[in-house]
């Protein structure tokens, strides 16, 4: 036998070394030479409390999020070094500045590694001012801290996801603004939660939305149109290549920013292509309607008018607002599809476009009505309600454009048709960002709201309301959430 020296502690404390003697250790008998006296032990959770359990399995939960997250971050760390390595030895970066180009390497990843060390709280921003209010939540417009820069709060309160069973659809807008690098959607900086509310830190579009310009100047020309409408064909595009559909185009979710181009927003009820349609969302949203208004029946074809009258309108116009910040929202654009159960894809994007371009020259939603309710109805009976009004002269490209929009999926038209549509006769579809807009906002400062109607907003309050706490257990429903972009 050998011996190897093992270190033993004297009563001074100093270290010494003594020999040890090793003992051979004789296999393990096979499972056939085992007598009837082995004993076998067995794992099992059915003695341990339901408690213990249910935390063994948030900890295996928390500790396969965290690795994965960190293994993406190894492997996406690697990509960039081989990206630059191969730069190197191909040529492409010249030989004077390889020694540049690899300390800004080496910075850019050291920043990297910071940021992902930062953790970000709510404690880190500054709330200027609410700038929206909706079902589930707010937007306000906040400063960090330590930079001073400008960006768009929404805050998400957690107890109501969960009631409203919304987390997919919450997981769905985080992760295409996590992925989404393209400049016609609005970019995510941060998102992190705390107990009661999720924060996702988005860019500052001052700009305000389409809608509140539609509501000021009523109605656009032809022109005007057909630059804003292009955008949002690249917009909606873009999504879609992420492999996404929107589900809620409407003139509310499309920002301008500060140089008057337009950005694609609020991703709330987005879905991935490859997942089960979820249309009895605004099925349930409508039945809340019908409960609050039950004095109404709009299932009568008689409560509901083929045409609208001009204070019907006017009356449609001033409720738009609060019902952008209603539960049940408005149904307005949503193609039929949608409400009726039976699947979609993508082509609902461009029936809600459709949509916004009649808006655009008529001056109202096609369908639109007293109520939700009604609203609801006209679209599921969309050929019998589709009216152009006689007194609003449409070229005879734009009608066609709306029609070929606003029909049954099967023959309503792709992306690449509509954008080679008469209507869009010579758009330049690779520069439309460089192009002039038709309006630029005029600013006075970075924190300027003139184009967001906050006044129903003042009396909110600086500080988030403390709001119904999610317990633990359900808490593991919002795990991964948290997200910071490296730029």
């Amino acid at each position: 036998m050998s011996q190897r020296p093992s270190f033993e502690t004297s009563g001074n404390g100093a270290l010494t070394t003594a020999p040890v003697q090793e003992r051979s250790v004789s296999p393990a008998p096979s499972t056939k030479s085992r007598g009837e006296d082995y004993v076998y032990f067995e794992r099992s959770t059915e003695e341990f409390s339901s408690d213990a359990v249910s935390r063994a399995t948030a900890a295996k939960l928390k500790l396969e999020s965290y690795y994965k997250l960190a293994v993406d971050a190894a492997i996406e760390r690697n990509a960039r070094r081989v990206e630059l390595e191969q730069k190197i030895n191909q040529g492409v970066i010249p030989n004077e500045a390889k020694e540049r180009e690899i300390r800004k390497y080496r910075r850019l990843e050291s920043q990297y590694l910071r940021l992902r060390r930062t953790k970000i709280r709510l404690s880190d921003f500054r709330t200027v001012k609410v700038i929206g209010k909706g079902a589930f939540g707010e937007v306000r417009l906040v400063q960090k801290v330590d930079t001073g820069k400008v960006y768009a709060m929404k805050t998400l309160q957690k107890a109501e996801m969960l009631k409203r069973d919304q987390l997919a659809h919450i997981r769905a807008e985080r992760d295409l603004l996590a992925e989404s690098t393209s400049p016609w959607v609005v970019q995510l900086f941060y998102s992190f939660q705390d107990p009661l509310y999720l924060y996702l830190i988005m860019e500052f579009l001052p700009g305000g939305d389409l809608m509140t310009m539609l509501m000021k100047y009523d109605v656009f020309s032809e022109d005007v149109t057909r630059f804003y409408m292009a955008e949002c064909i690249l917009a909606i595009q873009a999504v879609h290549d992420l492999g996404y559909i929107h589900r809620d185009i409407k003139p509310d979710n499309i920002l301008i920013d500060k140089n008057g181009h337009l950005k694609l927003s609020d991703f709330g009820l987005s879905t991935g292509l490859h997942k089960n349609t979820d249309g009895d969302y605004y099925k349930r949203l409508l039945e809340q309607d019908k409960q609050k208004d039950s004095t109404r029946n709009s299932v009568q074809v008689n409560a509901i008018h083929l045409t609208m009258s001009r204070e019907q309108i006017a009356t449609w116009k001033a409720n738009r607002r609060k019902l952008a910040y209603s539960t049940v929202g408005t149904p307005d654009y949503i193609a039929p599809e949608v409400f009726m159960l039976k699947g979609y894809g993508k082509e609902c994007d461009w029936w809600s476009l459709g949509a916004i371009v009649f808006e655009c020259l008529v001056g109202y939603a096609p369908f639109c009505s007293e109520n939700p309710s009604d609203t609801y109805k006209k679209i599921i009976e969309w050929p019998t309600y589709l009216y152009f009004p006689e007194e609003v002269h449409l070229s005879h490209e734009a009608e066609h454009l709306i029609r070929s929009m606003m029909t049954w999926a099967p023959q309503r038209l792709g992306v690449n048709e509509i954008k080679n549509h008469p209507f869009f006769y010579g758009a330049d579809w690779d520069n439309l960002r460089y192009i002039a807009p038709p309006f630029v906002p005029a600013l006075s400062s970075i924190t300027d709201t003139t184009y967001f109607p906050t006044d129903e907003l003042n009396n909110l309050p600086e500080q988030l309301e403390t709001v119904e706490k999610v317990g633990s257990d359900k808490d593991l429903a919002f795990l991964g959430f948290t997200f910071k972009r490296f730029t």
